[in-house]
């Protein structure tokens, strides 16, 4: 059993930064794909952002220009950069990976509120 642990959510001015981690209990080599997922409250959960074990990118289109998804290759860990952050952009953040063998998982989840 694979578990993922996100960190770094919290409460924060509109127009400011986070960056949200997510660390894996498996080996980099066992993921194929990490990714970044989100749910507002009353909404489905949605795509934020993923990339691959070969560091190609993809973005929702409000988010892009905004918010960056990078990779620790050193240890299995994903981020998320968010900057200009804006009041929509609150909501539960997942981290999500896609395994070769093992099938697929997602953290607990992050709660992220954009509130002045």
């Amino acid at each position: 059993q694979v578990q993922l642990v996100e960190s770094g959510g919290g409460l924060v001015q509109p127009g400011g930064s986070l960056r949200l981690s997510c660390a894996a209990s498996t080996s980099i080599f066992d993921i194929v794909r990490w990714g970044w997922y989100r749910q507002a409250p009353g909404k489905q959960r949605e795509l934020v952002a993923t990339i691959t074990n070969v560091d190609s990118t993809n973005y929702a289109e409000s988010m892009k220009g905004r918010f960056t998804i990078s990779r620790d290759n050193a240890k299995p860990t994903v981020y998320l950069q968010m900057n200009s952050l804006k009041p929509e952009d609150t909501a539960v953040y997942y981290c999500n990976i896609v395994t070769y063998l093992k099938g697929d998982y997602w953290g607990q989840g992050t709660q992220v509120t954009v509130s002045s």
